[in-house]
């Protein structure tokens, strides 16, 4: 996905209009996801993981029982971007992977609460890689494309 006018389009009536990107691309940006699922997301903790990362599944299951693969995919890029961001900031002091441009060496385990966010966001986000339904609907969505 490129930065511009594509993201004043919701993606719900119009799911044709979304491209699967790279990693967590669009996180940010591609509603009305944003909206639903922001709010459920946080990386404090482990307890902060455990009901971030339940919430997000809960919304992905209701995204997979609506057909709504934009939906689906996008709750796997918030259970990604828990791991993702957990892990930088228990191997980076403070979440600072670069020093004046440079980037520094990561440590083991800076900050160990969380590690153990990380842990868990990435046991949900394996959960929805692996899931058949997933796969298929990614699939069927990059032929589209």
């Amino acid at each position: 996905m490129s930065d511009g006018p594509e993201y004043d389009i919701d993606f719900r009536e119009h799911p044709e209009k979304y491209e699967v990107g790279r990693g967590e691309e669009g996180v940010f940006k591609v509603e009305p996801y944003k909206g639903e699922l922001l709010d459920r997301w946080g990386y404090a903790d482990r307890e902060t993981a455990d009901e971030g990362g339940e919430a997000i599944y809960a919304k992905y299951r209701e995204y997979r029982d609506e057909g709504d693969f934009p939906g689906m995919d996008m709750a796997r890029k918030y259970l990604q971007m828990g791991y993702t961001r957990a892990m930088r900031y228990a191997r980076y002091p403070g979440g600072q992977k670069y020093v004046d441009g440079e980037e520094r060496d990561p440590e083991k385990w800076v900050d160990h609460d969380k590690r153990e966010a990380a842990l868990v966001y990435a046991v949900w986000w394996e959960r929805v890689e692996n899931d058949e339904v997933y796969q298929r609907a990614k699939s069927e969505h990059r032929e589209r494309e």
